[in-house]
């Protein structure tokens, strides 16, 4: 990208260099070059769209180990479309009111520390969210944030699944909190919107029990930006398929694919569901699908390795700068990526926020981690940089450090 004119530059905006990861509100990732490919192929001629999402599901259900998959329009959709179908089920009357619930139930149970800004998705469906225990752990006023026995007693007649946010931190562990779900006869949804890599991610939250997991297909797999993937058990998705196609049909001609849809059980055609606004194009679903391939075929050690080196070499550029101390972190919300972690000291001629607004405002921007500028931290993460941005990034951090 580095001294290259790019497509902003023609239409007057500036580009971006990304030193803070998979984030949406900057693009997300950088596609890669098969599924542009197959999206090219996909443009190029007309499918019927629950054909190609049943060729998409088994080939989700290949890597995850799960049932059936769905690809959805990001992560946030599948979970919109996880929680419609916990609601619903099989009943057309049901997913034609929804996000109306009145006489339906609609509870989601949630370990409290699992809420956050995304469990939105869930209420968009019309759920209702319980969350149950507290943040004891992390206050250091108990050993746990939240009890089994918590979750289970939350668990009622109106309770239609329990949600959980997969992290590496997170409490309880999921397969006691799915198998107590089970024992009370509730589906697990999880969010595993972030959770790649490591590729065993994809299947492990199926081995442990989970009902339905949301991945997002344009972070780590590098499909389409506004692609996600969900997966799960065979009835859950139906329910997804019914809710989310076009259903704009006359009823002697609806005939879809009686794997995904299972029509032949239904007593007519479904509404214009609660998903119709979240419609993925051919083109997504056929780049989403050779994106997942070409990530199930990385090397995950060499990936990681790639990106440790780049930090190591943002890190060793930054080290011995006056007023200013490195180190590289891994594993506190993200598993398997190496993170640069810069503290500006109390002294410095500015300060790690004023770091971090000088960069996003010159051409190209410079985005780096922001989360913790609370602390006076900011953070550069490797694994959407560039090798030809490492040596731009490090002297316009200096340079801002510098005055």
């Amino acid at each position: 990208m580095a001294g290259e004119e790019t497509i902003y530059d023609e239409l007057g905006i500036p580009p971006v260099i990304n030193a803070t990861g998979t984030k949406t509100r900057i693009g997300g990732t950088l596609i890669r070059e098969e599924s542009l490919d197959a999206m090219n192929r996909a443009a190029e001629a007309f499918v019927r769209i629950s054909d190609l999402q049943q060729a998409a599901s088994e080939r989700i259900a290949d890597a995850t180990g799960a049932e059936a998959g769905y690809v959805t329009d990001g992560a946030s959709s599948a979970l919109t479309l996880a929680a419609a179908a916990c609601i619903a089920g099989d009943d057309l009357g049901t997913m034609a009111r929804l996000p109306d619930t009145e006489g339906v139930a609609d509870e989601i149970v949630m370990p409290r520390s699992h809420r956050n800004g995304y469990d939105h998705a869930l209420r968009l469906a019309g759920a209702e969210i319980t969350d149950v225990g507290g943040s004891d752990y992390d206050l250091g006023t108990g050993s746990e944030n939240t009890e089994l026995w918590e979750i289970a007693d939350a668990i009622g007649e109106d309770t239609v699944a329990v949600a959980y946010m997969a992290k590496p931190f997170t409490r309880p562990p999921l397969p006691e909190v799915v198998d107590l779900a089970h024992e009370e006869g509730v589906p697990v949804i999880v969010d595993a919107a972030a959770e790649l890599p490591p590729t065993r991610n994809l299947s492990r939250f199926i081995e442990e029990g989970a009902d339905l997991v949301a991945f997002s297909g344009g972070k780590a797999i590098r499909g389409p930006q506004s692609s996600g993937i969900l997966a799960g058990r065979g009835d859950l998705i139906r329910s997804v398929a019914r809710q989310h196609l076009d259903m704009h049909a006359a009823g002697p001609a609806y005939d879809p694919p009686e794997e995904l849809v299972g029509a032949d059980d239904l007593p007519g055609v479904p509404r214009q569901g609660i998903g119709r606004s979240m419609k993925v194009g051919k083109e997504e679903i056929a780049g989403l699908i050779a994106a997942l391939e070409a990530f199930q075929a990385e090397d995950d050690e060499a990936v990681l390795g790639e990106w440790h080196d780049r930090a190591q070499r943002v890190a060793d550029g930054l080290a011995g700068i006056a007023g200013l101390s490195v180190k590289l972190a891994g594993g506190e919300k993200t598993e398997a990526v190496t993170t640069v972690v810069a503290t500006v000291e109390e002294g410095a001629p500015t300060t790690a926020a004023d770091v971090v607004a000088g960069l996003r405002g010159e051409n190209p921007r410079i985005f780096v981690g922001a989360d913790d500028l609370h602390d006076g931290r900011f953070t550069v993460n490797p694994r959407c940089l560039a090798d030809d941005e490492v040596e731009t990034v490090v002297d316009r951090i200096v340079a801002r450090l510098e005055g």
